[in-house]
């Protein structure tokens, strides 16, 4: 039996009784699959085994705690999709469907499966993410952008050099050249980043973006490698504090908070890192909560899904 036949048949006799199969179904599926293996080398998947997989790959990311709300997640395939054109236009709808005017949507939109050289390749590691640039003065913008910033300046981008500058979607079909697209200003959401009490939180001039669309990881089910397969679920309010505004080899944004808290920030002893650090995530928390929609996950939602959905079958059929 080859590999990939192998880890068809896996998946067809653990996603099949969850989708409520009979063992005939369970059986007629694999037949059809040989078959398809046999003739032509690969196999496609149903719609309904494309969402069980997708759903499934949430569910068991066990890094990610979003996954509590997999069974939300909505599937969008595209596989049909050939022309870069076509997936740039789906790019950006995801970003729109997803944003949804701020009351966040898990999505992942699908496109072709791997085979050999005929894929779709998307640079970016997330489909919305802020440039940076390698100065004679430092850091602007990003750091963790560095690369694939100088990646899209060499494909004829042009950047202004600002600390939060968006970077254009670089796309590559079937191994051929790959190109750059500009984000449309009005499908992506930002939020300035102010504090409730620090009036003068507001003059950093901090903003971040509401959704978090993962491009530079594959989607591996049954065998079969779907190389895009952009993803988002939502944001904890400490991914954007304590690691993406905070982190020295991001922002770097707690020695100027500390600074203008008038903290000792010369010497850890005086902890003047934990103290900023919290100003920081109450200032993202205020500053999303303000925006009147459904931009983070909060912990409460996390137990209250951990609780109610905890034993529930992946899909319930019909």
């Amino acid at each position: 039996m080859s590999d990939l036949l192998q880890e068809a048949v896996s998946f067809i006799r653990t996603s099949y009784p969850e989708l409520l199969k009979t063992e005939e179904d369970i059986n007629g599926r694999i037949e059809q699959i040989k078959k398809e293996i046999n003739e032509t080398g690969r196999y496609e998947h149903t719609y309904e085994e494309l969402v069980y997989g997708a759903k499934l790959a949430w569910r068991n990311s066990n890094r990610c705690i979003g996954r509590f709300f997999w069974e939300s997640l909505r599937v969008i395939d595209k596989r049909m999709i050939q022309s870069e054109e076509e997936i740039v236009s789906v790019l950006f709808e995801h970003i729109e469907y997803a944003t949804n005017n701020g009351n966040i949507r898990p999505v992942i939109t699908i496109f072709k499966q791997k085979d050999h050289d005929q894929k779709v390749d998307i640079w970016n590691h997330q489909l919305i993410r802020y440039a940076g640039y390698e100065t004679e003065h430092g850091v602007i913008g990003d750091s963790s952008s560095i690369e694939f910033t100088k990646q899209c300046m060499e494909l004829g981008w042009g950047g202004k050099f600002g600390p939060f500058d968006i970077l254009p979607l670089v796309v590559q079909v079937d191994g051929k050249t790959p190109s750059f697209h500009e984000i449309p200003e009005s499908l992506v959401k930002e939020v300035q980043i102010t504090h409730p009490e620090l009036t003068w939180f507001k003059d950093l001039k901090i903003k971040w973006y509401a959704v978090p669309i993962i491009s530079g990881m594959r989607l591996e089910i049954g065998g079969i490698t779907y190389s895009a397969a952009p993803f988002n679920g939502w944001y904890m309010g400490t991914e954007i504090g304590a690691r993406n505004l905070a982190d020295e080899e991001r922002y770097n944004m707690l020695p100027a908070i500390g600074e203008r808290m008038g903290l000792d920030i010369k010497r850890d002893s005086s902890l003047w890192k934990d103290r900023a650090l919290i100003e920081l995530n109450e200032a993202v928390l205020h500053s999303y909560k303000n925006t009147e929609s459904a931009l983070l996950i909060t912990i409460q939602q996390l137990n209250n899904s951990r609780n109610s959905k905890k034993k529930k079958p992946l899909m319930t059929g019909k």
